[in-house]
């Protein structure tokens, strides 16, 4: 198992640089409220030679295909190789809020999109006229980037049975966030019906977990409460994902509780109401021994790339890049790098 450092933009080139100078797979830039991927990604291709760029992830909803494909193009160019295409379809409260798309029929959408966006990358013009998107007509989409030949990697971030069997089937990797061993373990068997074959092969399970690192779970679970009412109070709570995993795992009381604080405008109460077990069982937290028992956890149930969510602690740049060596150790002596 390899680790990815999950960035946030402040600090981003300086958080890159730290991983790729201990051994990290993989840089990966997330979009959403604070920052696009594109931008923090591009200053990361600049200040870096050898780690991996993942967008983690890039909105279907937020960019035609073909402006996906030209700045995966670009991105890859600019990097010498090194950038892979992480997508996703986002939820209906953001695509429709946002971006103005409608949700509707989300997996289509999405074959569609990763089907015109891999035939331009491959570099021929490119004529499609399907049930969501049109393109070609009198100006043909047609990449003129230079870029190194051979396939860009794309991998999608996927929720449910038939979005993962999706990701399986037509992706080069998973992006997950928000995640239990036991979760990936369940993930990773709809993966593999998806492609048909026990044998993944190179296909990438890359799960991204908030991380806190301090002497004891509970010290470093009250510094991620922050992340934890910021994704749970996102959209309408009956479709809240993170809300609804929540419920699934045992919590449903808890997150009652969470919402009614939450609704009434108390977002420290709100976090004081998540137990820290839930928290413990998608999260990294504690010292550096206990990180390393869950990493290896992780690795047990089919994690190939462990995303390490370094914007999820409320920490400076100088807490981030501590935690960035905290992982990198907690990896060594977990004995799962290899």
């Amino acid at each position: 198992m390899r680790l990815a450092v999950n960035l946030v933009h402040q600090g981003a080139g300086e958080l890159a640089r730290t991983a790729e100078q201990l051994g990290y797979a993989a840089a990966l830039a997330p979009e959403g409220y604070r920052s696009d991927a594109a931008s923090v990604l591009g200053l990361v291709a600049g200040v870096t030679e050898r780690i991996a760029l993942i967008s983690g992830v890039m909105q279907i909803p937020g960019r035609p295909p073909a402006m996906a494909a030209l700045t995966a193009a670009t991105l890859d160019s600019l990097s010498g190789g090194r950038f892979r295409l992480g997508l996703g379809v986002s939820n209906p409260d953001v695509s429709v809020g946002w971006y103005g798309v409608p949700f509707a029929r989300p997996l289509e959408r999405t074959r569609e999109y990763v089907d015109i966006v891999r035939r331009a990358l491959d570099g021929e013009p490119v004529s499609h006229r399907g049930e969501h998107y049109e393109v070609g007509g009198a100006a043909p989409l047609h990449l003129l980037t230079e870029r190194r030949p051979g396939r860009l990697p794309v991998l999608l971030a996927a929720v449910g049975p038939r979005n993962l069997r999706l990701a399986g089937e037509i992706a080069d990797g998973w992006l997950g966030v928000f995640t239990s061993p036991e979760v990936v373990t369940e993930a990773v068997a709809q993966i593999r019906a998806g492609r048909g074959s026990e044998d993944l092969g190179d296909f990438d399970v890359l799960p991204s977990l908030p991380t806190a690192v301090a002497d004891t779970a509970e010290e470093a679970a009250d510094a991620l409460r922050g992340q934890y009412v910021y994704l749970m109070g996102i959209g309408d709570p009956d479709r809240n994902f993170y809300c609804s995993m929540a419920r699934s795992m045992g919590y449903e009381s808890e997150v009652a509780a969470f919402l009614e604080r939450l609704g009434a405008g108390d977002r420290a109460g709100a976090g004081a109401a998540l137990p820290v077990g839930f928290i413990d069982r998608t999260a990294l937290i504690g010292p550096v021994d206990r990180i390393a028992d869950r990493m290896r956890a992780y690795a047990d149930a089919g994690v190939t790339t462990l995303g390490i969510m370094v914007s999820a602690a409320a920490t400076g740049l100088e807490g981030r890049l501590a935690i960035v060596e905290a992982a990198a150790k907690a990896l060594a002596r977990s004995g799962t790098d290899h």
